[in-house]
């Protein structure tokens, strides 16, 4: 399936816009993972944990608005917006929320 963040693709005109889709995908932090998060803070450098946590929730996400798109019979999804979220007690969640139209073309 086609996904892009413009609101149309160069080429291929739209037939028929089926509505606003949306997958999402929350993920739980770790103890462990923020314990080294933290020292990496410290010490500089990139928290490869968590990078590794929000690539699977981005990805879930992405599979979630795809299923939606082709449930209304898409075959493409248009303007598509990505936002990320700290959500739960002590923020203690990460939410990964994707939208956009999906689109016959």
């Amino acid at each position: 399936m086609l996904k892009t963040t413009t609101p149309s693709v160069e080429g291929r005109p739209v037939k028929e816009y089926l509505g606003v889709v949306v997958g999402e995908a929350i993920v739980g932090a770790n103890v462990f993972r923020d314990l080294f998060a933290s020292i990496r803070d410290i010490v500089g450098g990139r928290s490869g944990a968590y990078e590794k946590e929000l690539e699977k929730a981005r990805e879930a996400a992405f599979e979630d608005i795809e299923t939606r798109a082709r449930e209304v019979g898409a075959n493409a999804i248009v303007g598509i917006d990505l936002d990320y979220e700290v959500v739960g007690e002590k923020s203690s969640m990460l939410m990964v929320s994707i939208s956009g139209t999906a689109v016959k073309l």
